[in-house]
């Protein structure tokens, strides 16, 4: 199973497309590796540079509709190849959301007033996620503030994660 705890990348935006996520341009490259550098490349945001934001991130948490726009499984790989197993947003476009679980990731949608409560709290500061993953709870915490919250995800999808991805799911059980 992956790791689902680190610190947080916060993209305070809605609607950020898989064009976004990994350039088009990249999708001809034949290994997962090869998308690294690539990962948010042109993302645009106020004060946003991938080259300085993400290194050491693990996590993000994000707005709403995440991963909507052309549906590929390049989104998810660009992320598992950059160690960010986990986004946590006000929900996602479904084959995004369903490519994550298929990669053994978690892709986990939290209420509007739970994610603005996160932002208000944690954007601009550095925020460790730590994952109960049998528990089903996120610890977010900076310096002396702590926030718990529980989250949901289907007991197929919890099988996908347990399992490392569909592959693996799917070389245990048919």
């Amino acid at each position: 199973m992956k790791e689902f705890n680190g610190k947080i990348l916060f993209l305070d935006r809605n609607d950020i497309n898989t064009d976004e996520i990994i350039p088009a341009k990249y999708l001809t490259e034949i290994s997962k590796e090869a998308l690294r550098p690539y990962l948010l490349e042109d993302l645009k945001m106020d004060g946003f540079d991938a080259a300085k934001d993400l290194p050491g991130k693990t996590v993000i948490v994000t707005r709403e509709n995440f991963g909507c726009g052309s549906s590929r499984e390049h989104a998810p790989w660009a992320l598992e190849v950059n160690d960010i197993h986990i986004v946590i947003a006000e929900n996602f476009a479904r084959i995004f959301r369903q490519n994550m679980f298929n990669c053994g990731m978690m892709a986990v949608p939290l209420e509007k007033e739970q994610i603005d409560l996160l932002f208000g709290t944690f954007a601009g500061k550095e925020t460790i996620l730590t994952t109960d993953f049998k528990g089903s709870k996120f610890t977010f915490s900076s310096g002396s503030d702590s926030i718990e919250l529980s989250f949901g995800i289907s007991d197929f999808d919890r099988s996908l994660v347990e399992a490392g991805g569909w592959v693996d799911f799917a070389d245990k059980n048919y």
